[in-house]
């Protein structure tokens, strides 16, 4: 008999999701706490009076957390990886066919 152990996150007696790993539970039980906070702040504003499209939109801005705080100017982007140069060696460099340049002088 396997013995799995299974971290469940739960909010308000609802189980939400049930996740394998402690830190990916964990992860998602912070995420759920900004949603929280964020939707908190956006009921304060009046903007959005439909409360689920503050729900969704809260959720949706604390699952993409990074992007958020890049738009916010608090958190500043990763610079571009610059592509790996592959010089060439003798046994990759092709040789031009001599008979190609008298071709093209005709």
């Amino acid at each position: 008999m396997a013995v799995i152990v299974k971290y469940v996150v739960e909010r308000n007696g609802e189980e939400k999701m049930t996740f394998t790993s402690k830190a990916e539970a964990d992860a998602y039980d912070k995420m759920l706490d900004m949603a929280d906070a964020l939707f908190d702040l956006m009921g304060k504003s009046e903007l959005i009076e439909d409360e689920s499209k503050q729900e969704e939109i809260a959720l949706y801005l604390a699952q993409n957390k990074e992007e958020v705080l890049y738009a916010l100017g608090a958190k500043r982007r990763p610079a571009p990886k610059k592509p790996k140069v592959v010089e060439d060696t003798e046994e990759t460099a092709v040789e031009a066919d001599p008979s190609d340049s008298e071709e093209d002088a005709a």
